[in-house]
């Protein structure tokens, strides 16, 4: 058996049994990996190479950006951002079919934008809008669906966390590129949810009684400018090059607090250690989740392991579009079993040459790899999304799961899109001028 079969056995199966377990996944990643170093070098020599790995792995610059965002995202969950950009939503859907469901959508996807977490806007939107769906009649499942569904949009349309991580395990991808790459995927994802809420809205008969003056409509378009101006601000100086993603989060992070205590007076700066605290121990599990990671890397990378898969994939056939989706229902499937972040860490650089092989871009398939694990966020067993959807809607899984699968069937269709049309995520990009 050749060292590269031997150590790809070692992780999946150590990996796997440990998880059945309940052991965290980066203390399995960690073991598993180094144990998968022990046929290469001896014991004393594989532990210093873990250790060399992990400090390396998280010496990047680049990901000083992710614990600012996070802190930039939670400052905004509780800053009173996220009622002025229900507000902004409630003009633009007006008396259309599911109103309130719809302004539930762009909602999600301006929140999502700004804080770039999913979790985050499946909360903030569904504690707020679904009680008031609830008064207009809206059943219980359906808002909660509408929420789910959309919540990911804002791990697609930047600033993205997820997005910095593939930049980093993809060998330094443009992370300007990525942001603007998710753009027109995260918009179609929530686009095709919007058609769902329609027609689920004709059919059960839910439309809005509430109506607003001309001069109500300018007061809310008003207060929302702020927390939009945040995404130019941010977005705007990263893409011009203005300053790099790191900086951006910074300066997320100081406009966000200074509009939420100044500007809009619904926090104190009393709120602020403990969103500190929040924070430090979101950034901690994160950055030791990409520094175990980074020895699992080394592995595969020292031993071969993505050209066998790659081997393996090539040898299957030829066709670039069966590949893609062999690639997809493999992604889809770990989606639903795994977090993003190690998803993504660990499948980044097994499937990359493969794709790499194919004569696409990797921009493209950062975008394509992102958009398949989105959808395990608002899948059972693991979707994080999905459960805290859940929760704030009062709902069963088993309830909302069954309006969610004409969701997932929209969702798909644009998977299918985004990924065998790159120009979907690389028209942005390309007409920047941030890659040619």
């Amino acid at each position: 058996m050749s060292i590269s079969l031997l150590s790809g056995l070692i992780i999946l199966v150590l990996l796997v049994i440990m998880l059945l377990m309940g052991v965290p996944i980066a203390i399995a990643l960690g073991i598993s990996s180094v144990c998968a170093i022990l046929p290469i070098m001896p014991f004393d020599a594989a532990v210093l190479t873990a250790s060399q790995r992990i400090f390396s792995g998280i010496s990047v610059f680049s990901l000083l950006a992710i614990p600012f965002f996070i802190l930039a995202g939670n400052i905004m969950n509780r800053g009173g951002i996220a009622i002025r950009l229900i507000n902004l939503a409630k003009i633009v859907t007006g008396h259309m079919p599911g109103a309130l469901a719809q302004t539930n959508v762009i909602a999600n996807m301006l929140f999502g934008a700004i804080s770039g977490s999913g979790t985050a806007a499946a909360s903030a939107m569904g504690s707020i809008i679904g009680p008031i769906e609830e008064e207009e009649g809206y059943s219980k499942e359906f808002s909660a669906a509408a929420n789910i569904a959309t919540a990911p949009t804002g791990l697609l349309i930047p600033p993205s966390n997820v997005m910095i991580t593939y930049s980093l395990v993809a060998g330094g991808a443009s992370v300007s590129a990525l942001f603007m790459a998710g753009y027109i995927p995260g918009i179609l994802w929530g686009l095709a949810c919007m058609v769902v809420v329609y027609f689920l809205a004709k059919k059960f008969g839910y439309r809005s009684n509430v109506t607003y003056s001309g001069k109500e409509k300018l007061s809310m378009f008003l207060h929302a400018i702020p927390c939009l101006f945040l995404i130019v601000v941010v977005i705007g100086g990263i893409i011009f090059g203005v300053f790099t993603a790191t900086e951006g989060s910074v300066v997320a992070v100081v406009y966000s607090l200074l509009l939420s205590i100044y500007g809009y007076k619904s926090m104190k700066w009393r709120d602020v250690p403990a969103i500190l605290k929040e924070s430090a121990q979101m950034t901690g599990i994160i950055i030791f989740l990409i520094g175990v990671s980074s020895i699992m890397s080394w592995v595969m990378a020292f031993t071969g392991i993505p050209q066998l898969v790659s081997d393996a994939l090539l040898g299957i056939t030829d066709n670039k579009y069966i590949i893609l989706l062999l690639i997809n229902v493999i992604l889809l499937i770990v989606g639903t079993f795994m977090d993003m972040t190690p998803a993504v860490l660990i499948f980044t650089p097994i499937f990359l040459p493969v794709y790499l092989a194919l004569g696409m871009d990797i921009i493209h398939f950062g975008i394509m790899i992102i958009f398949n694990l989105c959808i395990g966020t608002i899948t059972p067993p693991v979707g994080t999304t999905l459960f805290v959807g859940v929760k704030v809607g009062g709902v069963t899984i088993e309830k909302v799961f069954k309006q969610l699968l004409l969701y997932f069937g929209a969702i798909f269709i644009v998977l299918m899109l985004v990924t065998y049309i790159p120009q979907l995520s690389l028209w942005l990009p390309t007409t920047m001028g941030i890659i040619k």
